[in-house]
């Protein structure tokens, strides 16, 4: 089949797959810049007549209303980072290739596809394209709808096509950042006697951070993987200043079981002597793959989940009482590489597990 650029932004979600998530690569879509992609979606789904749709900012909810027992969201971001010379996209060895292909516009074609063609669910479909995932928190969509119609995104499971390679992963990490800063005093280093050396100091910081070493934590059955890692370190006056300050940035991913709360505190617990100064902490999200929607779909992939070793939007739907799992194409190491790519077979395999799921 010849690939041609799609003329408008027209979106032809019942036709191939694959062409479909070559149109939607197509269609630059760099955060804050979703405006053209998200009116060729918002255009495709008003097209289907069992379908309620709704426009906020450049993020783009659409929902049955069958007066099913169960709801479910089917979630995916229309944005991408900056484009890396892969544009236009590519067929290459039954591989999509271009920006977004993996992170995340094989996901959102399968998302659209499954819209548009699954007519008659066994649940109802709550199904959300948003915009500004890859930009700072404040501009995510989903935490825009969830401010202004908190009610759009309520469900009994919610699974977000993010990139899972096929599988589910369940739940989500929480992550930490703060500073560590370690106190000296200054004196010119031709009298570094005079002084004490931060930089120095510094290194039992970093010596406690290398021999943490990484926690395995067991949560509804998946191991999540926590690490606490030195990120940067900063200090220096001038060449010929000993300093008096150091600063050690570290990162801790920690198991959806751990609160915020206990998190910072493990962190302060280990540098007790130091200025600890938590700048960002985001809570993780747990499986919630005993809840009969997602032991449904569990059973009928017939796969075993694995835990989710990263943060996603999964945590957005989790403090909102609303259990969520990834489950999306492609591989997510590639996110955001050069040469990202969504392999064709694992397209239309999460397309005809969700099909299954949802019309069995």
């Amino acid at each position: 089949m010849t690939h041609t650029l799609p003329e408008a932004a027209v979106l032809r979600p019942a036709g191939d797959l694959v062409e479909l998530t070559r149109a939607l690569v197509d269609v630059a879509s760099e955060s804050g810049s979703e405006a053209a992609l998200a009116d060729a979606v918002e255009g495709a789904l008003r097209a289907a007549p069992h379908l309620t749709v709704e426009r906020i900012g450049h993020s783009v909810v659409a929902r049955t209303s069958l007066g099913r027992a169960e709801r479910v969201v089917l979630a995916g971001h229309l944005d991408t980072v900056p484009a890396c010379d892969n544009l236009p996209s590519r067929l290459v060895d039954d591989r999509v290739y271009g920006l977004g292909a993996c992170d995340m516009k094989g996901g959102v074609a399968v998302a659209l596809q499954t819209a548009m063609t699954v007519t008659a669910p066994t649940r109802d479909v709550t199904y959300v394209f948003y915009e500004c995932e890859e930009a700072d928190a404040a501009r995510n969509g989903l935490g825009i709808i969830a401010a202004a119609r908190p009610e759009l995104l309520a469900g009994d499971l919610a699974i977000l096509l993010e990139p899972s390679g096929g599988l589910v992963e369940g739940g989500c990490q929480g992550f930490l950042t703060a500073d560590v800063t370690v106190r000296g005093r200054r004196a010119h280093t031709a009298r570094a006697w005079q002084g004490v050396n931060a930089a120095h100091r510094a290194a039992e910081v970093l010596r406690r951070l290398d021999e943490h070493g990484v926690r395995e934590v067991v949560v509804d059955g998946l191991v999540y993987r926590e690490g606490l890692n030195a990120v940067a370190v900063r200090s220096g006056v001038a060449s010929n200043v000993v300093p008096d300050t150091c600063v050690v940035t570290v990162n801790l991913r920690f198991a959806p079981s751990c609160s915020p709360q206990e998190a910072e505190a493990r962190v302060r617990a280990l540098f007790p002597e130091h200025e600890v100064d938590v700048t960002e902490v985001v809570a993780g999200a747990l499986p919630g793959l005993g809840r009969p929607a997602a032991a449904s779909l569990l059973a009928r992939l017939g796969t075993e989940p694995r835990a989710k070793l990263g943060w996603t939007d999964v945590a957005r739907f989790a403090a909102a009482g609303v259990p969520a799992l990834n489950f999306g194409p492609g591989d997510p190491s590639l996110a955001h590489t050069p040469d990202e790519y969504v392999p064709v077979a694992e397209l239309h395999a999460v397309r005809a597990a969700l099909t299954d799921w949802l019309t069995g």
